[in-house]
């Protein structure tokens, strides 16, 4: 691969993803609430690449900053050098020239910006703990944006570190070939990014092909948690065309949480994305994300998550709720009441409250 590649068609519905999360995560994190100011935050683009895909689309540095200069809340966020840093590293030498060249004929002196913008030539695995020790970011909130797409090599070290930081986030990314190529990966490095290899073999013992990626996203799933990251997301973003990708979010804060599935549900379908949650193996879904896919009926995924849920045991509607909200990829506490409304009318589980179905009242399956 060349300096510059084609921009893949997951790849592009990603940026929307991120796009959308940036433009939520940023008042979140800049804004003063109650009189109060958080010091510093720092973004950490871990595998930023060259600035730009070949047809001359911006790439994620490109867009990341571009979107925070212009941000419709900008005048309330208080930018400043010392208050916002972002930090983009690219391995390969060239790259890096080129993504440091790109950023300064887009935006100028980098010096001159009203936040500080780190471009640096070095290794994300290596590289990440040193340089966000070396800027102050611990102690205040970090998002970390690992978007590898073929060689995730970062420590779960540095995942616990960020994990138990403030107010920090982390987005993994694996690219659509890294389950089958596994075996070309070096076991050592992988017990670093799983935390060891009683944590992964399991996984690498898997050889149906549609459970493999399942199993080994669940597996750094679980990698996230034992970091100490309260909340953890996995899903499949699947274009119309090409190839998917796997994504891996873990935040600390119920907001990040709900702050993420909001960006999914307000991404654009141009080129028919969707999200699929691991948990299920019905249809992949089409299309824009819709609680009714078009039908009048409500989404099967989300019927099967419910139909999940109750399968451990009776719970309220805001119990199944909540555990949409923490445990799939997707679905939101709000979607319960809908999901639980039309199941009850097919007699696939029964209301044990009696009254009106609201929140509160206590379902199970029939």
């Amino acid at each position: 691969m060349g300096v510059l590649w084609k921009l893949e068609a997951a790849t592009a519905a990603k940026h929307r993803l991120y796009q959308r999360y940036l433009d939520a995560w940023w008042p979140i994190l800049l804004q003063t609430s109650n009189g109060y100011t958080r010091p510093r935050v720092t973004l950490l683009d871990a595998f930023a690449g060259p600035g730009r895909y070949l047809d001359g689309e911006p790439g994620s540095p490109v867009f990341i900053l571009d979107r925070l200069l212009n941000h419709t809340a900008v005048e309330r966020m208080n930018l400043s050098r010392q208050r916002v840093t972002l930090v983009f590293i690219e391995k390969d030498k060239a790259r890096h020239a080129h993504l440091l060249a790109e950023l300064t004929d887009r935006f100028g002196s980098l010096a001159d910006l009203p936040v500080r913008v780190e471009v640096h030539h070095g290794e994300a695995g290596r590289d990440s703990a040193p340089l966000l020790t070396k800027l102050g970011a611990w102690n205040h909130p970090i998002l970390g944006i690992f978007d590898s797409w073929g060689s995730v090599n970062v420590p779960l070290d540095l995942m616990g570190r960020i994990a138990r930081n403030r107010s920090s986030e982390v987005i993994t990314t694996f690219g659509p070939n890294w389950f089958s190529r596994r075996d070309e990966l070096n076991p050592d490095i992988l017990d670093i990014v799983f935390g060891g290899r009683n944590y992964w073999t399991l996984a690498d013992a898997e050889q149906l092909p549609d459970e493999r990626w399942r199993v080994w996203l669940q597996t750094y799933r679980e990698a996230l948690r034992r970091a100490s990251f309260a909340y953890q997301l996995q899903f499949e973003l699947v274009p119309r065309t090409g190839q998917p990708l796997y994504l891996v979010f873990g935040t600390g804060s119920p907001k990040g949480l709900e702050a993420m599935k909001d960006a999914m549900w307000l991404v654009d379908d141009s080129d028919g994305m969707s999200f699929r949650d691991p948990r299920t193996r019905g249809a992949v879904p089409t299309g824009q994300l819709d609680i009714f896919q078009g039908s009048g009926r409500v989404d099967p995924e989300l019927v099967e998550l419910v139909q999940q849920r109750l399968s451990l045991g009776t719970a309220t509607v805001d119990e199944v709720g909540q555990w949409l909200l923490t445990e799939t990829s997707r679905w939101k506490a709000s979607h319960a009441l809908t999901a639980v409304r039309e199941m009850r009318e097919d007699g696939a589980l029964t209301v044990l409250s009696s009254g009106k179905l609201t929140r509160k009242s206590l379902i199970s399956v029939s």
